[in-house]
């Protein structure tokens, strides 16, 4: 009797059933290679796909006990040809099995049965375990590349300038990586205008060979804007935050239009934050900075999956302070991170009930005094607010409500901008002390986009002060809409700019220059291996 070939056929299963429906015992299941599968049916992302072997006649079973060679079962990793059995099963697929030989019928001289055996069969094919192996390495070599994409900071590309194959490599980092044209000492960041400076040569290799080196691919429309103007305040403020969206890749959504005429001066934040939170359904965060806020920690990421994990509003201030003293000054609503989610849109809703929007606005202002400790005007503004509504409805909504000092997240200006030189020695000690290989790492140039991992390694080895996270000089005004008399204008000026050239500087590094210690907005050239090296001098 002749051997009837095992049949497969497809079963389409999704994956929320796979992982709940456990394969029987007496199943036997082999997955089909990828591209057979596109070939097979037409393919989903959310669909598995799966062979399932039916149960071969007992007269084949009876062949396959017939001899030692039978017996023996093939590699599981080796999987034979398919093909399409016929065109009203599109999905029902038949392998090719090795030829078994009949038995020889009886009667027949052994003669007649080899010269049957010789007529019946097929032309011999080479051996497919070698070929299946490679074939089988080399798909799951294809799928890790697809997983990974082409862009993984785990892959790097080898080969020829033209050409070349992906493989895994150790992510690059402070202490470890290629060497690159980052670390020769003659490369110069300043344009060449005499001999002063090395001129650069050989750019088009240097840069293909960094771009092999992280697993890159050279993309023809990746676009950089480069623009430059003055040093106006605003345009600085604004500057800086654009510096520290693109160096942590968070969007910056900056509006200079008035959403609702009627929330004026303070309250105009709480439209906007409405309207970005239905613009931007894919965001789970929303980071409120006021115009006027300076980042001084260009390596501070945020905490969202650890500290804030189970929190919806983020504010800076003292818990004491604010529910049981009852001050309004015991927080601060000029830099605070809200979660987009329908807990805050109603807490929005309840916070602006109390702005000048509403017409209860003047009866609210006298309620918030009569509340407060410390508020001295009739006046309701955003922060007085926001204190008023926490003291009066804590059980409502203080839960979900972080409000801490643990690190400087929102700091006053005066104190944030007198311990900047401090905070910057601090720094320039451990690049200088550190053990000599940790040293050596922090002080390695490298590439802006590489900017979090040699943040994460600054971050660890300074434990003391940090460079606190933002400053404002909010804290002048008093909460209202003149300027406090106890802050000169040389006091917020001087300072705003002090805080701002501090980030700058840890920007500028990047880019082969540094601010000057006195943080005056002077810009210095960086030396190669800098701060062990010698003192910068002074740009002409």
């Amino acid at each position: 009797m002749a051997y009837t070939a095992p049949k497969y056929r497809v079963n389409y299963r999704r994956h929320s059933e796979l992982k709940n429906s456990p394969l029987s015992d007496k199943e036997e299941w082999n997955t089909m290679p990828s591209s057979q599968i596109c070939r097979a049916a037409p393919t989903s992302s959310t669909r598995h796909f799966f062979l399932k072997k039916k149960k071969p006649p007992a007269q084949a079973n009876q062949l396959f006990r017939g001899s030692p060679a039978a017996r023996r079962p093939a590699p599981p990793h080796v999987i034979d040809r398919f093909h399409h059995q016929t065109a009203s099963t599109p999905h029902t697929l038949t392998r090719e099995s090795r030829a078994t030989p009949p038995p020889t019928p009886m009667g027949a001289s052994p003669s007649d049965s080899e010269a049957s055996k010789k007529a019946a069969a097929p032309p011999p094919r080479p051996r497919r375990c070698a070929r299946d192996a490679l074939l089988f390495a080399a798909g799951v070599a294809a799928a890790v590349l697809a997983l990974l994409g082409p862009t993984s900071p785990l892959l790097m590309r080898v080969g020829t300038s033209a050409g070349g194959l992906l493989v895994a490599s150790p992510t690059p980092g402070p202490t470890d990586g290629p060497p690159t044209f980052y670390d020769d000492p003659s490369l110069s960041y300043a344009i060449n205008v005499g001999h002063h400076h090395h001129r650069l040569t050989d750019w088009d290799a240097k840069r293909a060979s960094w771009l092999r080196s992280r697993g890159l691919l050279g993309s023809p429309e990746k676009v950089v804007m480069v623009a430059t103007t003055g040093d106006h305040l605003l345009l600085r403020f604004l500057k800086n935050k654009l510096d520290y969206c693109r160096l942590h890749g968070i969007k910056l959504l900056y509006n200079t239009a008035h959403l609702d005429p009627a929330m004026v001066a303070y309250w105009a934040k709480l439209p906007i934050l409405r309207a970005a939170m239905l613009a931007h359904p894919d965001a789970e965060w929303l980071w409120w900075v006021d115009a006027d806020a300076v980042v001084t920690d260009m390596d501070f990421t945020l905490p969202l999956s650890t500290k804030y994990a189970g929190h919806n509003l983020v504010l800076y201030g003292w818990p004491k302070e604010v529910y049981e003293r009852k001050r309004w000054l015991g927080l601060n609503a000029g830099v605070f991170l809200i979660r987009n989610c329908q807990w805050s849109l109603d807490f929005l809703d309840e916070w602006a009930r109390m702005g000048p929007a509403s017409p209860d606005h003047a009866r609210w202002g006298k309620a918030i005094r009569h509340v407060l400790s410390d508020r001295e005007s009739d006046v309701a503004c955003d922060q007085s607010a926001l204190a008023y509504l926490l003291i009066t409805e804590r059980e409502r909504w203080g839960d979900k409500v972080h409000l801490g000092v643990d690190y400087y997240f929102q700091g006053y200006f005066v104190e944030v901008v007198g311990k900047l030189r401090g905070v910057a020695a601090r720094y320039t000690k451990v690049e200088r002390s550190s053990p000599a290989a940790k040293a050596r790492a922090l002080r390695r140039r490298h590439a802006e986009r590489e900017h979090l991992r040699y943040a994460a390694a600054r971050n660890a080895a300074v434990r003391v002060w940090s460079r606190g996270r933002t400053a404002a000089p909010s804290s002048g005004r008093g909460g209202g809409r003149s300027r406090n008399p106890a802050y000169s204008r040389e006091l917020c000026e001087g300072g705003m700019r002090r805080a701002l050239a501090f980030a700058d500087d840890q920007v500028l590094r990047a880019y082969g220059f540094r601010q000057d210690a006195a943080l005056n907005g002077t810009v210095l050239p960086m030396p190669f291996d800098y701060p062990n090296a010698a003192t910068p001098a002074r740009s002409r």
